[in-house]
């Protein structure tokens, strides 16, 4: 009797998993001046100013507002560098 063998098991293919999304948002608050966050919203998002009075006024009615949402690759990016010189000027 002829012996009976299974076809061999393919390899699993190894999934890359996918990097963690982080929101930026930016919060309402009495202390910080209008043109400053637009400044802010122009030079590290790169929005136009019509972009960046809408979301400016967005998080001034609604107390907050999702700026962007990126991944993070836990390096030191440019978004990085100019929230940490944003918060320890």
């Amino acid at each position: 009797m002829p012996e009976i063998t299974a076809p061999p098991k393919p390899a699993t293919k190894t999934r890359t998993e996918r990097p963690k999304l982080y929101k930026v948002i930016l919060l309402n608050d009495d202390f910080t001046p209008r043109d400053f966050v637009i400044s802010v919203l122009k030079a590290v998002f790169r929005m136009t100013e019509s972009e960046a009075l809408g979301v400016m006024m967005t998080a001034h009615r609604k107390g907050a507002c999702v700026v962007a949402v990126r991944g993070g690759s836990g390096k030191l990016n440019s978004w990085d560098k100019w929230i940490f010189r944003a918060t320890t000027a």
